[in-house]
């Protein structure tokens, strides 16, 4: 086995596995609906049904056949957002209706890489690197205007919206230490929210609005590498009841993108087992 997808309920403190395979599947999203899983494996993407007999289906990304892990589901289900690099050779960020078919353009300015949609689904946010400079920006769908919403301050990453819509939480190392922080969705004030020894990464607000799940690494690892031993850890909104749920051998691909149930009681991750 190389992937193993699994799911893990804060509730009862339980997980599941869902499904395993010999090839590298990474960064579930849970459909709005709950039905099934969405996840990318060697430029591609697919559905992994979640209901009676687990089922594998490829979705058709048109010419984008070199998606990374940086994808999502619209709140109402309707679009797929992807990051792909085929056309320019960067990660640019495409929009397509989720049954299929020919992706749209939305992102010009590269390289840009999709982590988070907007409640409303009116907008999304995402990692820009623009002169080298990694920062957190945001985009009105309808006028595709570029919002830019940290400015330098170290390298910003992985943002997520929290339900609300009204922050939006990201990974920044402007202290030095890779940690969570969270920015209001209209750039006007940032927030640190962690304070830990670790390299942490990919905060993922509840649909409840009560937790937030995210992964650390150790804390002399600055990236986020694939094949490490990393933490799986929970915490409240600002910070507080910060726990480690779970170790696992993971990283990048474990759960770069927006995971939770529709219900906000459980999350998806992928478990990787070493390459040979």
């Amino acid at each position: 086995m190389r992937s193993s997808v699994e799911i893990f309920n804060i509730r009862t403190r339980a997980n599941r596995v869902v499904w395993q395979t010999d090839k590298l599947f990474e960064a579930p999203n849970w459909s709005p609906d709950g039905r099934y899983l969405l996840l990318n494996s060697e430029g591609l993407l697919y559905r992994l049904s979640l209901g009676g007999d687990v089922a594998v289906e490829k979705v058709d990304t048109g010419f984008a056949v070199q998606c990374n892990n940086d994808h999502g589901i619209s709140p109402n289900g309707s679009l797929y957002a992807i990051s792909d690099k085929v056309e320019f050779g960067k990660s640019a960020i495409y929009l397509l209706p989720s049954s299929g078919g020919a992706p749209t353009l939305m992102t010009p300015n590269l390289p840009s890489y999709w982590h988070g949609w907007a409640p409303d689904g009116k907008s999304f946010a995402y990692c820009g690197i623009r002169d080298q400079i990694f920062d957190i920006y945001s985009m009105d769908i309808e006028t595709r205007n570029e919002t830019r919403l940290t400015h330098g301050e170290g390298r910003n990453d992985g943002p997520d919206y929290s339900p609300d819509g009204h922050w939006i939480y990201f990974n920044s190392s402007r202290t030095g230490q890779m940690q969570i922080w969270r920015v209001r969705a209209d750039g006007s004030a940032v927030e640190r929210i962690t304070n830990s020894p670790y390299g942490d990464w990919f905060p993922h607000p509840s649909p409840k609005g009560d937790k937030v799940v995210f992964i650390s690494y150790d804390g002399d690892v600055f990236d986020h590498p694939r094949d490490l031993d990393v933490r799986v850890r929970l915490m409240d909104p600002d910070g507080g009841n910060v726990e480690t749920l779970f170790d696992l051998f993971g990283g990048q691909g474990t759960m770069n993108s927006p995971n939770w149930s529709p219900a906000g009681d459980e999350f998806a991750y992928v478990r990787y087992f070493p390459a040979e």
